[in-house]
């Protein structure tokens, strides 16, 4: 077959190392098609002026597009059969991306774990995301659940990593140049709150909700490359267990991220991510709304322009956060489809 059917659970092995295709120039028009998805405002990565009067070059592109082409990228190696995406850990933003960088991808199996049922086992792999010359400007470790081609298979290596609960703040900050704090204009920005007006356990309901189309996830799902079934084959999707395609879980990232700019207007830069889950489907349809709660505030060492928040963003679908719906120690609201920890920095 010269056709590729995409690899199963027995197909891995501890240690591989993977290079994935395509590499991926992303323009100024991908940046533009993100925000016409997501109608993502933060200031520095829609002004030019402003990104460069306070430090950058530019507009630098936005993390999260970064972070999903490369997340497509590995999509046709690692998750093709998935049956789910299942978490993430370890996720550092490392060097600002421009429009105009080429973004290529290559990933490490760190682990494997059969599930008890013998159908399908979890693949643990850590990705890094790099520039053409080489240069890494991201690294995550996803785990996901993929089919077995064959239940008799067995897989002699099984492991299952140690991962870190949260990325330390000492790591933080490599992926933001130093900001002239002075010529940040708040106004502009949209938000008059610093690093500093956020404390430990504060909650903010970001108000707004924002309802996902048909067309629109499809051609966020198809802009990031990303050949998962599960999100395009409505013929295949009609016998599965919901009936209908799933939306991509990174479209509900930024569907998220976007909407907690109503109340965290200048934590422009997200510059970790320690773990997230998605909780349960979303669909064509299906509303977004999202809160965030302040777990930890952070100083970067050796810099007094920007500091660091450790937020924990719950989406949920088709439910108003006003009430702070999310998990009561035992299980999740039915309504939360996406628990999202990660730090992001704000100009002190």
């Amino acid at each position: 077959m010269k056709t590729s059917t995409g690899r199963f659970f027995e197909d891995f092995r501890l240690g591989e190392v993977i290079r994935h295709a395509t590499p991926r120039t992303v323009t100024a028009a991908d940046a533009a098609l993100y925000s016409a998805l997501y109608g993502t405002r933060f200031a520095v990565q829609s002004s030019d002026v402003l990104a460069a009067q306070i430090g950058y070059e530019r507009s630098p592109l936005d993390d999260l597009l970064v972070f999903h082409v490369v997340f497509g990228k590995t999509v046709p190696d690692i998750s093709l059969n998935a049956v789910a995406n299942l978490g993430y850990a370890e996720g550092r933003f490392l060097r600002s991306v421009y429009p105009g960088e080429t973004l290529s991808a290559v990933s490490e199996v760190i682990g494997l774990k059969e599930n008890s049922n013998g159908k399908t086992g979890v693949v643990y792999v850590r990705t890094r995301g790099l520039r053409s010359d080489g240069a890494e400007v991201l690294e995550y470790v996803r785990w996901v659940m993929v089919k077995k081609r064959d239940e008799a298979a067995s897989v002699a290596d099984q492991h299952v990593p140690q991962l870190a609960d949260s990325v330390e703040p000492s790591h933080l900050g490599i992926g933001c140049p130093p900001i002239d704090v002075e010529a940040y204009d708040f106004g502009l920005a949209g938000s008059p709150w610093r690093w500093g007006d956020f404390r430990i356990g504060e909650r903010i309901d970001h108000v707004d909700g924002m309802t996902v189309e048909e067309a629109e996830h499809q051609l966020a799902t198809r802009l990031y490359q990303n050949t998962a079934r599960v999100h395009f084959d409505q013929h295949a999707a009609t016998g599965s267990r919901f009936g209908r395609r799933l939306i991509y879980g990174g479209h509900v990232i930024s569907l998220a991220r976007a909407l907690s700019f109503n109340g965290l207007g200048n934590a422009f830069h997200i510059a970790a991510i320690n773990g997230g889950r998605h909780v349960a489907p979303l669909f064509a349809g299906d509303t977004v709304y999202c809160w965030s709660e302040v777990i930890d505030t952070a100083e970067l060492e050796g810099r007094s322009d920007m500091g660091a928040l450790r937020l924990r963003t719950i989406a949920t679908k088709n439910l108003p956060c006003a009430g702070f719906p999310g998990h009561n120690g035992t299980e999740y609201d039915p309504a939360v489809v996406l628990d999202f920890d990660y730090w992001a920095l704000l100009p002190r």
